[in-house]
């Protein structure tokens, strides 16, 4: 069976040698040794000022949703994970569709402004796939009409944009840390902020508001994550640039052997340092990519149509036509990408593409 994605598994010696420390100290959650080591490195590596380590990346957007949010509309993109528009809801604000860029796949920025209303307090755009959104426009009209920013980077760990670190833009960016990422503590997520007085409020909003043991600076919930998790970050980490690299092996050889005058590829923004985290490709229609998942499938080959649906047609989001993010949902399809995929497999599954199209 060839699956969409693997878990990058560090050798297990690795990996318990650090959970021994936590063993050892007998301190197994609650901020201990080994997150705190994790959050350190993660920003010498990303080159950012400020992270903070949660238990997934959905909770860290509802965060920042809680904080940010106050209650109004929230222009987001319906070209994302379901998690992105659930959060909003989840956290009793309103998501406004705003369609998206046919090539680059992020939020169309120049449709952001006629979306905005007296109600509307935030922009929540997606690095869709790790490519950047139009981060200067955005941050020009939210400074004009007094929006805050967040961004779902949930697939951004080493992405860059204009040198970097695309985690440093918006007021929070969000980020997933979950198993099928690139880098993964198993279950985690993090959140990243710049603003010194609004750091502090997601810091102690992440520990039930905690100010000390005994008194609380405000509303909190549950986000920590645990010293196991941090012990799997900190023995994923000294990998990372050989999962980057073998994941670009993996996408040039997408690039070689598909055959790219009949599916479309992501286009990246100018200036990105990408990460090769999926390969999505787009097809002339729907009843191509469904021929061609059918065909993958009986081979025992497992892609994924993600992100399908367009989130705007979703029964709860009630959201109005999306016409550019409903039509590339039902033609696209990420391809099967991991750390140490065989050439020979991606060869079956090029082969068996372009015999469909």
């Amino acid at each position: 069976m060839i699956p969409v994605t693997k878990s990058f598994i560090p050798p297990i010696e690795e990996y318990a040698a650090i959970v021994k420390r936590a063993f050892e100290n007998g301190w197994l959650t609650n901020r201990g040794e080994l997150i705190i080591e994790l959050e350190h490195k993660i920003k010498e590596y990303l080159q950012t000022d400020n992270i903070l380590i949660t238990n997934n990346g959905t909770i860290a957007l509802q965060i920042a949703i809680k904080l940010l949010g106050s209650g109004g509309e929230i222009i987001t993109t319906p070209f994302s994970y379901i998690a992105t528009t659930s959060a909003i809801i989840w956290e009793n604000c309103t998501p406004v569709f705003v369609d998206i860029h046919p090539d680059y796949l992020t939020i169309d920025e120049t449709k952001i402004e006629e979306a905005i209303t007296p109600k509307t307090t935030c922009i929540l755009a997606t690095h869709v796939y790790g490519n950047p959104c139009n981060v200067e426009v955005i941050e020009k009209i939210a400074q004009k009409h007094g929006l805050y920013v967040i961004y779902d980077a949930a697939h951004c760990f080493g992405v860059k944009y204009k040198n970097v670190s695309v985690f440093n833009f918006g007021d929070i960016s969000i980020s997933s840390f979950h198993a099928t990422k690139l880098f993964h503590t198993g279950e985690g997520g993090a959140i990243f902020c710049n603003i010194k007085e609004l750091g502090h409020k997601i810091y102690y909003s992440h520990n039930f508001g905690h100010n000390g043991p005994l008194e609380f600076h405000g509303l909190g919930i549950n986000a920590k994550n645990s010293e196991l998790n941090a012990a799997m970050g900190l023995a994923v980490l000294p990998y990372i640039n050989d999962i980057i690299n073998e994941r670009k092996r993996v996408c040039t050889n997408y690039d070689t052997h598909l055959d790219l005058s009949k599916v479309k590829k992501l286009k990246l923004r100018e200036n990105t340092e990408w990460n090769y985290i999926y390969y999505p490709i787009i097809f002339d229609s729907e009843e191509l990519l469904l021929q061609a998942e059918k065909l993958l499938k009986k081979n025992d080959i497992f892609p994924r149509r993600y992100f399908y649906p367009s989130l705007n047609t979703i029964e709860f989001t009630k959201g109005k036509i999306m016409k550019i993010s409903e039509r590339i949902s039902c033609r696209v399809l990420c391809l099967p990408l991991y750390y140490d995929m065989a050439f020979k497999d991606q060869l079956v599954i090029c082969n068996l593409i372009n015999t469909v199209c």
